[in-house]
C-alpha cells in the first residue's frame, strides 16, 4: 500500500508505504493541545516506510521521550515519534484520502473532554492499546 499526504499548504509531502497499522483516534491532552481540536486521528508505519518528499516540515519535542513534526509555513501536524520506537504516526487527516486509514478504536479516553460524545462502536481504551 502506498499512501501519500501532506499539509494544508502543500509546502510539505510525504509517503507512507505498507499497511497502516495501530490506526487510532487520541484523546489524549497533548495531542488535543498540539492540533489545536479534541482529539487527533493517527495511524502507524515502520519509520522504514515513511519518507517526506517535499519540503523540510519543523520538529519539536512535545515530550521528554517523543517528538513532532508539523508544517512551518500553515502548522499543519504530520508526525509523531517516540524516541526508542523505529516507526511513526501519522495524522490521518493529512492523508491525501484520509478514507484509507480509518481508525479501529480510540485511546486516552481517560483524558476526553466530558463535551465530546463519539457513539462509533470502536473499542475504548482508557489509556494506550494494551
Amino acid at each position: 500500500m502506498n499512501l501519500t499526504g501532506g499539509c494544508l499548504c502543500g509546502a510539505i509531502r510525504y509517503e507512507a508505504h505498507g499497511a497502516p497499522h495501530q490506526r487510532t483516534v487520541c484523546h489524549c491532552s497533548i495531542c488535543r493541545r498540539s492540533a489545536g481540536a479534541p482529539m487527533v486521528a493517527w495511524f502507524s508505519v515502520k519509520l522504514a516506510d515513511f519518507a517526506f518528499t517535499a519540503g523540510q516540515p519543523a520538529s519539536y519535542r512535545s515530550s521528554a521521550k517523543a517528538q513532532r513534526t508539523c508544517c512551518p509555513v500553515c502548522g499543519t501536524q504530520l508526525t509523531f515519534r517516540l524516541d526508542a520506537e523505529q516507526e511513526i504516526d501519522v495524522t490521518v487527516c493529512s492523508l491525501d484520502d484520509p478514507e484509507a486509514a480509518p481508525p479501529q478504536d480510540h485511546t486516552f479516553v481517560s483524558s476526553q473532554l466530558s463535551w465530546v460524545h463519539v457513539d462509533d462502536g470502536l473499542p475504548r481504551h482508557a489509556q494506550a492499546r494494551p
